[in-house]
């Protein structure tokens, strides 16, 4: 971060100035560099003052005994000299001077940079219960300049207080504190210190949270897995989770006595043989030091056949695949019925008694076209 030009140099005199230079930041131990430049030249000398204006370079030459100031370079426009390992009794105002008539001056402010130290976080307590307010607070000490800090508790950022005192040399320790309620859902949660400062990156402090909540309580069937029937057993387990964990779960009936030849096993609750008179609401309470939480399970006890005769469902799918095939088989049916009576002719007779219309009534005309049928002509019609 060394020779970091900020400003440029403010100058003796801007109507006639050929000399300029840049002001520099420079990170404690690092490397700064100074340059004086000159835009016209008429073969003056160039030289460079330290702050108390003593002559480190004349020209090519260095008068001054502090081997860290080295030259970079030196032409008729230029002198550029570096200073290594620059400690916080550099940081002043170098003097680039020109000897003309009159003499041009301007001016490069080194400021030294001093990283704060790494940052430390406290917490006023340890261990915090959900609900409860915690505080903490983080220090960083012995920067210039004054650091600046920010809290972060996972994802969301927290505002925090602070207050900043200058020690000693011009540096300065920064201290932040921070005040949060907690919940269940903050433990393991990181907390971190951030420290932003112009010498220093990714500079930070981190903290878990260790937050206590009382349990959290879950009844599971493990047996039966449908109804609960006459005459089954039933068999319940109690899933308590909680920090720190459950150190006692109870079995109770709400309003009643659990029945005599229920079995408590743990965190089971046994029961065989049921009937109708074991009814009721079942409750598990698990307790820690935070406090205490329970879960219901209501038993209902069926008749000893109940849901046997219930009905099947239906499979419209295979319904579907039979009316289609019968559908389809009825389709061929008529076709091949239809092609039979196309090509299958039928015939008829009818006979005309000859001489009937000279009978003398009915009888004798039916009589005499009976007898006549031998003779008749015979007359087809066809029908399809």
């Amino acid at each position: 971060m060394a020779d970091e030009p900020n400003l440029h140099a403010r100058l003796l005199m801007p109507d006639c100035q050929n000399l300029a230079t840049d002001n520099v930041s420079v990170i404690e131990g690092e490397m700064a560099t100074i340059s004086c430049r000159v835009k016209n030249n008429d073969d003056s000398v160039i030289q460079l003052l330290n702050p108390n204006r003593q002559t480190i370079y004349f020209k090519d030459v260095r008068p001054l005994k502090d081997s860290r100031f080295q030259l970079v370079n030196f032409s008729d426009n230029e002198l550029r000299v570096s200073l290594s390992n620059v400690s916080l009794s550099d940081e002043g105002r170098y003097v680039c001077q020109l000897y003309t008539d009159p003499p041009q001056e301007a001016y490069a402010d080194i400021t030294v940079l001093v990283p704060p130290g790494s940052p430390i976080i406290e917490s006023r307590e340890d261990v915090v219960s959900e609900g409860n307010e915690t505080e903490l607070t983080c220090t960083a000490m012995g920067s210039k300049p004054a650091a600046s800090i920010r809290w972060m508790k996972g994802e969301e950022e927290l505002t925090g207080d602070m207050a900043v005192e200058e020690t000693y040399d011009r540096m300065f320790t920064v201290t932040s504190r921070v005040k949060f309620s907690v919940t269940k859902e903050d433990d393991g949660v990181p907390v971190d210190c951030i420290i932003d400062h112009p010498a220093v990156k990714d500079l930070l402090a981190q903290r878990h949270l260790e937050v206590l909540y009382k349990p959290e309580v879950k009844i599971v069937v493990t047996y039966p897995e449908g109804l609960t029937r006459e005459g089954d057993n039933l068999d319940l387990t109690c899933i308590a989770e909680g920090k720190p964990h459950p150190h006692q779960i109870n079995w109770l009936r709400v309003d009643e006595d659990v029945p005599p030849h229920a079995v408590v096993t743990g965190s089971d609750l046994y029961i065989e043989n049921l009937n109708k008179s074991y009814n009721g609401t079942y409750r598990c309470v698990a307790s820690n030091a935070v406090g205490e939480a329970y879960d219901d399970y209501i038993l209902y006890v069926y008749d000893s056949r109940a849901g046997e005769g219930a009905p099947q469902k239906i499979d419209h799918a295979v319904i579907g695949g039979v009316v289609a095939v019968v559908m389809f088989a009825i389709l061929c049916a008529l076709i091949v019925l239809g092609r039979y009576f196309a090509r299958h002719k039928g015939t008829y007779f009818t006979h005309e008694a000859k001489g009937a219309d000279d009978a003398a009534d009915a009888d004798t005309a039916i009589i005499n076209a009976e007898g006549g049928h031998n003779n008749t002509d015979e007359k087809k019609e066809y029908y399809i």
